[in-house]
């Protein structure tokens, strides 16, 4: 599949996430404080709840439901009661637009 035009990079704000769903994958698009964008699973491992909806803090997503904190970079939960982590995505900016390839994913070591 080819990576899908998601938003311009001006339309996502820092330290907010945006809920995205490309061929039913649902994704957590991500500008942090930093101003880098980050693509992650948008559904929180442990409660099946949206990420998106949740709270930004320099590299991590915090579920809003049970506070379990995802890396950004990695995916992984750094805090519980999450402990799988969800996937990350190949996001790429063109011409000042953002565009994410849902089957590519990142791989973290």
């Amino acid at each position: 599949m080819a990576a899908v035009r998601i938003c311009a990079l001006t339309e996502l704000n820092e330290n907010e996430a945006l809920r995205v769903e490309i061929d039913g994958v649902a994704i957590a698009l991500v500008k942090d404080s930093a101003g880098d964008c980050h693509a992650i699973g948008d559904t929180c491992t442990h409660g099946d709840i949206s990420l998106a909806e949740g709270f930004v803090e320099d590299d991590t997503l915090e579920c809003w439901a049970h506070g379990s904190k995802f890396s950004l970079l990695t995916g992984k939960p750094l805090t519980l009661p999450a402990y799988e982590p969800v996937p990350v995505y190949e996001l790429s900016i063109v011409d000042g637009d953002i565009y994410i390839d849902p089957t590519l994913t990142k791989e973290i070591a």
